[in-house]
């Protein structure tokens, strides 16, 4: 055995070094979750992990058989109780959605004299453009077709 042949074979008994950044979205998720302090959600998951499938679990997922959080949703949430509010009449309904629709339009930025022109002649150029392309198209397809059929 030489001297090349055992230096290899010491280099494969070695173990891989871990790469500086991960590669994977899993093995970053992972990397985030041992980086986290102790008082963040998951981090006594991530160093009590017994299992490799523990170990390989994203840190944002927990586990279906563990119970549910003393502040998690345990029950359904309860139906409104629609006989509490009072019916309001069609004017009131409809002063409020023109209320609300002009609140909307204030938030609208609108365009400017040039900034108007600019896009319709943008619009009207390329309309046209569409309807010269599909009346060519029209054209060469129906000279084929009196072409092929006479």
């Amino acid at each position: 055995m030489s001297d090349s042949d055992a230096s290899g074979e010491k280099d494969q008994e070695k173990e891989p070094k871990a790469p500086s950044r991960p590669v994977t979205a899993a093995a970053r998720r992972e990397r985030r979750a041992s980086a986290r302090p102790a008082g963040k959600a998951g981090a006594s998951r991530a160093d009590s992990a017994s299992t490799d499938e523990d170990r390989t679990r994203p840190a944002g997922k927990a586990k279906a058989d563990k119970p549910a959080k003393a502040g998690g949703k345990e029950k359904a949430t309860p139906k409104r109780n629609r006989q509490d509010k009072k019916k309001v009449s069609l004017w009131g309904r409809l002063s409020r959605f023109i209320r609300e629709v002009w609140a909307e339009l204030r938030k609208v930025i609108w365009p400017t004299r040039k900034q108007m022109v600019t896009y319709t002649t943008v619009v009207l150029v390329f309309v046209s453009f569409m309807v010269a392309l599909v009346w060519g198209l029209n054209f060469v397809f129906e000279k084929g077709v009196f072409w092929l059929f006479g």
